[in-house]
């Protein structure tokens, strides 16, 4: 072989061996980066920019003023004493949610996986059913359900017997979050019984063969053999739980209004944000002071969002097939 076919050789060899770039992926890609950087990103980087500045009144203008929004939140009581109480209620709110609504869909799940029920498909669909309902019809139906005047539930209780039971659990301040959260467990339980249900299908055959060849069975085969597999799936139920209700609003707006009432006894961050950027009857708007709730509110959830991914996740990956 002569230098120039060696040459040649070489130089082919090197055009052969160079990965090809894949501009397609791009082209791809594109068009969602582009919508989810001007509905997400933008929004998001303009916000916490406003939670720096505050307006002058006597020039109308806005001025950066750093933390000054934030000091004032969690400094001056007229702030403090309802963004503190706002967080706690949301707080609440969440552990209803996490406590009821999580064992509740992993048990119906269990339940609807087992295959000798009968009308599994029927449950499945009046138990995810719902979810799909929007918030102001899932509010003002249990409103009426639970109103003391022409509600169904005292006149179903007084027909057996127990009309004494019934309260206006809304209208009282120590049971209306509490109630609210209720509803709304009832409303989206399907979708941790939907996932778990999904993940339960999807655990081999041969697993649970094996288990039954080892006299495991019934719920003992649950408790042992089907709940460790499924923990990465109740790991992600739990965090979209914490997600969904720390960024609520809707369904304390529609039933007890922005003023969250009664006495301020529902109100969470949402609702508090809502009446401090928006304003509400007396209450004047400050887009500033609400930027800085919004903020507050991101840095909850980007915490917890992280102490799961870095502190729960990995553990649970050795569950994983």
């Amino acid at each position: 072989m002569t230098a120039l076919d060696t040459t040649d050789t070489a130089g082919m060899d090197t055009r052969t061996s160079a990965k090809p770039r894949r501009w397609h992926i791009a082209v791809f890609l594109a068009p969602a980066v582009l919508i989810y950087t001007a509905v997400m990103i933008v929004p998001l980087v303009e916000t916490l920019w406003l939670s720096l500045l505050k307006v002058d009144p006597k020039t109308n203008t806005s001025f950066f003023a750093g933390l000054v929004n934030f000091r004032t939140l969690f400094g001056d009581p007229r702030w403090s004493a309802s963004f503190w109480n706002a967080l706690w209620n949301n707080v609440w709110f969440f552990i209803i949610n996490m406590v009821v609504q999580n064992p509740i869909g992993i048990a119906l799940a269990a339940l609807l996986s087992v295959p000798t029920l009968k009308g599994r498909a029927f449950y499945r669909t009046a138990i995810f059913l719902p979810t799909i309902l929007s918030f102001v019809i899932v509010g003002f139906v249990w409103k009426l359900i639970l109103s003391p005047l022409w509600g169904v539930a005292p006149s179903l209780l007084k027909a057996v017997g127990l009309r004494h039971l019934f309260h206006p659990w809304l209208g009282m301040a120590d049971s209306a979050l509490t109630t609210v959260s209720l509803i709304s467990v009832w409303q989206f339980i399907g979708i941790p019984m939907m996932l778990i249900y999904a993940a339960l299908l999807s655990i081999p055959d041969e697993v649970l063969e094996a288990a039954e060849i080892d006299g495991i069975t019934g719920w003992s085969q649950f408790w042992k053999i089907k709940l460790p597999l499924i923990l990465p799936t109740i790991g992600i139920i739990s965090i979209l739980t914490f997600v969904g209700n720390f960024n609520a609003f809707d369904l304390i707006y529609v039933t007890q209004g922005a003023l969250a009432g009664p006495n301020f006894s529902t109100d969470i961050l949402g609702t508090f944000l809502y009446r401090t950027f928006f304003g509400y009857q007396l209450q004047l708007g400050d887009p500033n002071m609400g930027a800085a709730i919004a903020t507050v509110m991101f840095a909850i959830i980007l915490v917890g969002v992280c102490i799961y991914l870095f502190g729960v996740q990995r553990r649970l990956r050795r569950y994983q097939f």
